[in-house]
């Protein structure tokens, strides 16, 4: 049996920083710099934005978000050695399921649909690696579990960062070499 990894979407494999960038813009009539929400969620600088979270719960939000870079052909030379599934919090967000079932469906067509995890606590995630951008989904994991760099976690020190996907490829390229 092949080894598992459980890859989140949304800041690691779905670009969401463009979408909230863009509606900030649109709202506020200015272009947000990175070291503008470097260390915090776009949504959460001040509290007057935090109303552009809202966003996240519409019908359509996570259907058209950019693909990260490099995460297709990763994910596709993983497959050769590894069982991958994606494993997603899309509870919270309701209409987000669908989005993001499509969204796969469109950009990552050679996952096959049964290894799509679509969860609210990913505690009851069982695999050998996790990557995710949120530290709180890989304090609860008890594999390896790989911090994907995002601007709210910026800071964060417990976990193995991976700030892209070529990083993602060495690591377990190097795993492998290792073993």
């Amino acid at each position: 049996m092949k080894p598992r990894i459980a890859v989140d979407m949304d800041e690691v494999m779905a670009n969401v920083e463009p979408k909230f960038l863009d509606l900030y813009e649109q709202e506020f009539g200015r272009k947000l710099n990175r070291s503008d929400y470097w260390g915090k969620k776009i949504y959460g600088l001040r509290e007057e934005e935090k109303y552009l979270r809202d966003a996240l719960f519409e019908k359509g939000f996570f259907r058209d978000l950019e693909v990260m870079p490099g995460s297709q052909a990763v994910i596709r030379e993983l497959m050769e050695d590894y069982e991958i599934f994606i494993t997603t919090a899309a509870m919270e967000f309701r209409s987000s399921f669908e989005d993001k079932y499509d969204w796969l469906q469109e950009h990552f067509p050679f996952l096959h649909w049964k290894n799509f995890v679509f969860c609210g606590d990913k505690s009851v995630i069982r695999a050998d690696y996790m990557i995710d951008d949120h530290v709180n989904n890989l304090e609860k994991f008890e594999g390896t579990g790989l911090l994907f760099t995002a601007s709210h976690n910026a800071y964060e020190e417990r976990f193995f960062r991976v700030n892209n996907w070529e990083e993602v490829r060495i690591f377990f390229k190097e795993l492998k070499v290792n073993a």
